[in-house]
């Protein structure tokens, strides 16, 4: 015989009712309490803009005054006193020539403030945030000032938003009492009614909870002949079948969690039809997955690599271990793919290890690429060394004046030797940051002038005329001097190397947000081939392969200004000559 409706329904009542009243009445506070408090900021705000508004007519006429700095202060203070706001007068280019709080010289540029800027944009500028001055949460107000359709400065009314912060909490205070009353009143209903049904589910719920915390020999004692009571019979069963099965299951499934989510390589199990049924954070990690469960998409959607993939099928066609190595997406990582077919269930997936190669692969390269240019930059100087000893040797020690110049012959090969020695070891250093830089802020002209009168007789031994073109206005840069002179010399020597008799090398610079240095040459150019390699250690142009030189200038250069925070970069039109530029960091 079924038990009457309301003996198993009527437990059911009182969660959702609880349950909405408090998800209706916490929005509801929410959404008062976020209007209440924009309405004060709006009301604040066009106040403040009133203000501001008739604080820049009273300040127009002093602002484009060289000597209105004294009235603009006073103007400050005076309103600041008397609508108990702070008040700050601005120049268009951001300095503070005014200010009701402090000593406006003390402050620094206000060039970076967002109101200031949208001021300054589009006329007015309205922003909330913390004062670096007074280290508090302010509300800002912006409005521009023009005199003679141009923009002089800006006025700025600033007020603190305690007192606004005080009146929501007394709001959110009120409505959160009158929510928790309201709720406690509705719970209470709630639970006089269901009281009497909840009683055995209670029991069942604690059951359940008790087993879900590991506890498997909890047993329900049934009391009534209802739908609880037959759920309670119910539940004995399964608990009494399942006890020892989930105890195993659960040992084996964390033995395994813990061994891939510790695996430094990666791992997926997919099934034959290819959609995965587990994978770890390395694989995700190797195959670029952005976080997220991608439990039962196929191999093709997670892999995104047609090679991955093939090593799979291959695997799932034969019916034995593949392997291979693959680089994803054609730009790394480099990995090695082992599939493995799983034997268990008959027919079933396959099992995908994934071996991180990239730092192996790029080593090797390194290694290789290393070892080849310095052979191939070794092996002139040594066979030029052995021949001039084995000339030496077969009787040119008699004849002293040959042998004086093999000897001097001899001396400049174990020079240039030497010299790309020192620049290897320099660049060494450089690269591994064992060479401080003595960063002070610095003039560019205490750059450019030294190293360009160091190499204009040079220049000029080659028929060639130096320039240089220096803004008056140019600001200190935070640089190492030495260091930047030596990038310099490089440039200028490779421009002096490269530019045929009669041409003109201009060395310049130009200020935006950072400083940047310009070599331009009229010379011989470099071919688009080479310029995204001229940086590299030991490269050099088809046209520089006959000029000597060891092949490590620009690469020094290059590792020098990224050291100072910059960039290095070249912009040329073969046999139109060639621009070099590089940019260096404003000094604070």
């Amino acid at each position: 015989m079924e038990p009457p409706m309301w003996r198993s329904i009527r437990w059911r009542i009182a969660l959702p009712y609880i349950v909405l009243a408090l998800v209706t009445l916490i929005a509801l506070t929410l959404y008062l309490s976020a209007h209440s408090r924009q309405a004060y900021l709006d009301s604040l705000r066009d106040r403040l803009t009133d203000e501001a508004v008739m604080i820049a007519e009273l300040a127009e006429p002093a602002l484009p005054s060289v000597d209105g700095a004294a009235r603009l202060t006073e103007i400050a203070r005076h309103y600041g006193i008397l609508l108990n706001v702070r008040v700050t007068i601005i120049g268009a280019d951001g300095v503070v020539l005014g200010e009701s709080l402090a000593d406006a010289v003390a402050l620094d540029s206000h060039s970076g403030r967002p109101e200031v800027q949208q001021a300054l944009s589009s006329g007015r500028g309205f922003s909330v945030r913390p004062s670096d001055a007074l280290n508090e949460q302010m509300m800002y107000a912006a409005v521009r000032v023009e005199s003679q359709g141009q923009s002089v400065g800006v006025v700025r009314l600033a007020l603190p938003l305690t007192e606004i912060d005080a009146r929501v909490n007394d709001l959110n205070r009120t409505l959160a009492g009158a929510t928790l009353g309201t709720l406690l009143l509705i719970s209470v209903l709630a639970t006089l009614i269901a009281e009497r049904t909840a009683q055995p589910i209670r029991r069942v719920t604690n059951a359940v909870e008790q087993m879900a915390r590991g506890n498997l020999s909890v047993r329900v004692l049934p009391t009534t002949r209802d739908e609880v009571g037959r759920l309670a019979e119910a539940f004995n069963d399964m608990a009494g079948r399942f006890q020892g099965q989930i105890e195993a299951v659960t040992d084996q499934r964390n033995k395994l969690v813990a061994v891939l989510t510790h695996m430094t390589d990666g791992a997926l199990i997919t099934d034959h039809e290819g959609r995965v049924h587990l994978i770890n954070p390395a694989a995700a990690r190797l195959l670029g997955l952005a976080e997220g469960d991608v439990t039962g998409e196929s191999l093709v959607a997670v892999a995104r690599d047609h090679q991955v993939v093939a090593v799979w099928q291959r695997c799932q066609q034969t019916g034995k271990e593949q392997s291979d190595v693959v680089e994803i997406a054609g730009r790394g990582p480099f990995l090695r793919v082992v599939a493995t077919p799983l034997q268990e269930p008959p027919g079933g997936g396959s099992l995908l290890i994934l071996q991180d190669l990239t730092q192996v692969r790029r080593l090797e390269t390194i290694r290789r690429d290393f070892i080849s240019n310095i052979s191939h930059e070794l092996r002139n100087p040594l066979a030029a060394l052995k021949a001039l000893v084995d000339t030496l040797r077969d009787g040119a020690l008699d004849d002293r004046p040959m042998a004086e110049r093999f000897l001097t012959q001899m001396d400049a090969e174990v020079d240039a030797m030497t010299q790309m020695v020192r620049e290897l070891l320099e660049l060494s250093r450089i690269e591994s940051g064992k060479v401080p830089l003595r960063l002070a802020p610095t003039a560019v002209v205490n750059l450019i002038l030294p190293t360009v009168e160091r190499l204009r007789p040079q220049a000029e031994r080659a028929g060639l005329s130096m320039a240089v073109e220096l803004p008056d206005s140019l600001p200190l840069v935070q640089a190492d001097g030495e260091r930047l002179q030596q990038v310099l010399s490089n440039l200028l020597h490779n421009a002096i190397k490269f530019t045929p008799p009669g041409g003109r090398i201009t060395v310049a610079a130009q200020a935006g947000d950072e400083v940047t240095i310009i070599v331009r040459d009229t010379g011989v150019g470099i071919a688009a081939a080479d310029l995204t390699r001229i940086f590299e250690r030991f490269y050099k142009a088809d046209r520089a392969r006959s000029s000597g030189g060891t092949g490590l200038g620009l690469a020094i250069a290059k590792h020098v200004v990224q050291a100072h925070g910059g960039r290095i970069w070249a912009e040329s039109v073969e046999g139109q000559g060639a621009t070099f530029r590089f940019t260096l960091p404003i000094a604070p």
